[in-house]
């Protein structure tokens, strides 16, 4: 049975990529993951806070700061991050060194300035490929969308012109036109995308009456709306799309297949049930490919994606007519 895949020009063994997360600090850990049948190994994000800050420290007497940009927020001290710059790029060197599958590093900003230049490192440290997340929340009322997305655009175009490998785009679903943006990423140099990025909300604190934060683990029913947008981003996007968030069981990784994804990235899964979790998918996803006598993962990528609708567009509205009208009270 073969469940190779190619995912951002690279030849994968398996669908199996364990996203960005904290296991690249554990470098036992990331081999364990490995053993288990991991494909690729994303590392955890280096942020373009922190590497203003590292550049700030190098200009000054030394003293740890915070981000000058921007002025009002509450960013971590530099000692807080788990890998400054320098020591991500070391810590790349290891995992390269001591495994033998691709590692694809992760650049999380939202300005172009200097922190992408820390891509053109990355390359030279080893990375098969680099995952941009541009995570933001736009809350600014006098600053339209469009202008945020042609920002997004510049950092892409920035990045993917300094280094020579892929670079994948990690989106959030909150677009105004989300196929449309995936498509002008991949006029700009984006080799390929990941649904989704995980929006953590905070919760407040009725007692403190505070903001709090705190990690929510994804469940399978987060895979719905990756399944969606999957399904209708696949047919026409000319690069690799990653699946990210909500996969769980093998039934989890089949469906995000059938919708068109290349690749699942797992996460929240692996830090519920440890590396083991990677070859429990493995062998489930061939148990149900046996059943229903499917031979290799190209007989069912994008099998059940919109490209089988005359109009993506009018069939959403249809299902959504239908699944209201079902409703008996």
């Amino acid at each position: 049975m073969d469940l190779t895949t190619s995912y951002l020009g690279l030849e994968l063994k398996n669908p199996f990529v364990v996203g960005a997360s904290p296991f690249c600090h554990n470098l036992t850990l990331c081999r364990e993951l490995a053993d288990a049948g991991a494909s690729a190994l994303v590392m955890n994000s280096l942020f373009e806070e922190q590497i203003g800050a590292e550049q700030e420290l190098s200009q000054s007497s030394g003293h740890p700061a915070k981000p000058s940009y921007p002025p009002k927020a509450e960013y971590p001290e530099y000692t807080d991050y788990h890998l400054n710059p320098e020591h991500y790029l070391r810590q790349l060197k290891r995992l390269r060194e001591m495994l033998d599958i691709p590692i694809i590093t992760s650049l999380n900003g939202r300005h172009v300035g200097g922190w992408v230049s820390y891509a053109q490192r990355m390359e030279d440290a080893g990375a098969s490929a680099i995952e941009l997340n541009l995570y933001q929340l736009p809350a600014d009322p006098s600053v339209p969308g469009d202008e945020i997305e042609a920002d997004m655009l510049e950092v892409v175009r920035t990045v993917s012109s300094a280094v020579k490998i892929p670079v994948a785009v990690k989106l959030s679903p909150f677009h105004s036109s989300l196929a449309h943006f995936a498509a002008r990423l991949s006029e700009n140099g984006a080799a390929g995308i990941t649904l989704f990025n995980r929006l953590h909300q905070p919760d407040f604190d009725l007692t403190k009456m505070e903001k709090v934060a705190h990690l929510r683990l994804s469940e399978s029913t987060d895979l719905l709306m990756r399944l969606r947008w999957l399904s209708i981003i696949s047919p026409d996007f000319p690069g690799s799309i990653a699946c990210s968030g909500g996969v769980h069981h093998p039934a989890d990784v089949a469906k995000a297949l059938l919708a068109g994804a290349d690749v699942v990235q797992l996460v929240s899964s692996l830090l519920k049930h440890g590396p083991v979790r990677i070859s429990e998918l493995h062998n489930g996803l061939e148990v149900w490919m046996q059943s229903a006598k499917i031979k290799s993962l190209d007989e069912i990528r994008g099998k059940m994606s919109a490209k089988r609708a005359v109009s993506p567009a009018e069939e959403e509205r249809a299902d959504y007519l239908r699944i209201l009208q079902a409703w008996r009270v």
